[in-house]
């Protein structure tokens, strides 16, 4: 998606979160869908002066948003349910009326590939109008190793049809299927494991992923699908302490996890262990919100251990119906005490680092790709502090433009 000319972004506010979410007056150079320099027009270098001019009539600039933790495809709704807990539906009852994990596992088996495709779209859509330009979607609904594999290919097909980097993470051990009901061993190794090796010799995953609860597997259980990760050459993450303490996050730390996520209950020596292996937290207020939970992140042990925050959706049909990165930003702010700062580096610098792309996009510096997006407010503090407002002017993508 290189551009096809060089670019000089002029009158503009430049927020690049290099450590920092301020804006200030300057300039932005793109070539070969790159940036060349962004800073002061001062300091500009000779060879960009001549580029293309795009006018930015004094809007803000920041780098485009990330997503970092999606589930966007599935199959089904889970509308229904969410309606039935409105109506005083106990957990149980949902599932025995067949809701629940359950309903989604059926219905996403149930569809073919081109029709995961054809569902996600409109959510995938969504995410793209709020100038997000990098979207993690994980496997997951299938609980088998031929539906994991179809919902991975539907991901990466996204990608040829919407302009937009998408990075793909393998989640078979995300519950266990009625057939497997009390052997989680037998289900890790014959689906999780063994999916995991013909889904990476297909090419379909760059990251592996598995939920570390009492209600899903102990940290014991999800050992051989890391290890079958490290062998294959693949980061890991984990869905970790989002309903009790089980050290999930610290197992993952010693794997060098790129991220754990959740977190509602982490203890202050998970905090250490991620802080150690340079994981990230990845806060998913979403999934909070519509679960109402009470615990909180333990924000203070985060910032004290110093482990890089960030922000995602959580897209998924049951927990966090969530296609709003903007909303995510001030539920984030509004239900986890976290700052402007926080929020945007959190959506950006932070979320790109919780997928491994650090040295790729989610800063707004010289060699990065020239995702930018362009907004019509006065400062940063607005994208955070409106809600259900989408201020985007435009969104480029390795310097095209592909929102207006």
């Amino acid at each position: 998606m290189a551009s096809a000319a060089p670019k000089l972004f002029i009158n503009a506010r430049i927020a690049t979160m290099t450590g920092s979410a301020d804006a200030a007056d300057g300039v932005l150079a793109v070539e070969d869908g790159r940036i060349a320099y962004a800073g002061p027009e001062a300091s500009l270098p000779d060879r960009c002066a001549s580029f293309e001019k795009v006018d930015c009539g004094g809007r803000l600039v920041t780098p485009a948003l990330i997503d970092c933790h999606t589930h966007l495809v599935y199959g089904g709704s889970r509308a229904k349910e969410f309606e039935m807990r409105l109506e005083g539906a106990s957990y149980e009852e949902i599932a025995r009326a067949g809701g629940g994990i359950v309903s989604t596992v059926t219905a996403t088996n149930a569809l073919s590939e081109d029709a995961l495709v054809e569902a996600a779209l409109p959510r995938l859509d969504a995410l793209l109008a709020e100038g997000v330009a990098t979207i993690e979607i994980k496997s997951g609904y299938g609980l088998n190793i031929e539906t994991e594999l179809k919902m991975l290919r539907a991901a990466r097909r996204l990608a040829t049809l919407r302009p937009v980097r998408i990075k793909t993470t393998w989640l078979a051990a995300h519950a266990t299927p009625p057939e497997y009901k009390g052997r989680n061993a037998a289900y890790i190794e014959e689906v999780a494991v063994a999916g995991l090796e013909i889904a990476h010799a297909q090419g379909l995953v760059d990251a592996v992923d598995a939920f570390c609860e009492g209600i899903a597997f102990s940290p014991d259980e999800l050992r051989p699908v890391f290890d079958k990760a490290k062998a294959l050459g693949l980061p890991v993450k984990l869905h970790a302490e989002q309903l009790s303490n089980l050290g999930g996050a610290a197992m993952a730390a010693s794997y060098g996890a790129l991220s754990s996520d959740h977190l509602e209950y982490l203890d202050e020596a998970g905090a250490k262990a991620m802080a150690d292996a340079g994981s990230v937290a990845v806060l998913l207020p979403g999934a909070f919100y519509t679960l109402k939970e009470k615990q909180h992140p333990p924000m203070a042990a985060l910032r004290e251990a110093g482990v890089p925050l960030a922000l995602a959706t959580d897209c998924n049909p049951g927990t966090s119906p969530l296609t709003s990165l903007l909303l995510t930003m001030n539920m984030g702010a509004t239900l986890f005490a976290m700052t402007v700062a926080e929020c945007l580096i959190g959506v950006t610098a932070n979320a790109a680092r919780a997928l491994g792309l650090a040295d790729e996009t989610g800063t707004l510096e010289a060699g990065k790709a020239a995702d930018i997006a362009l907004w019509d407010v006065d400062a940063p503090a607005e994208l955070v502090y409106r809600i259900g407002f989408n201020p985007l002017s435009r969104l480029y993508i390795a310097g095209d433009e592909v929102m207006r």
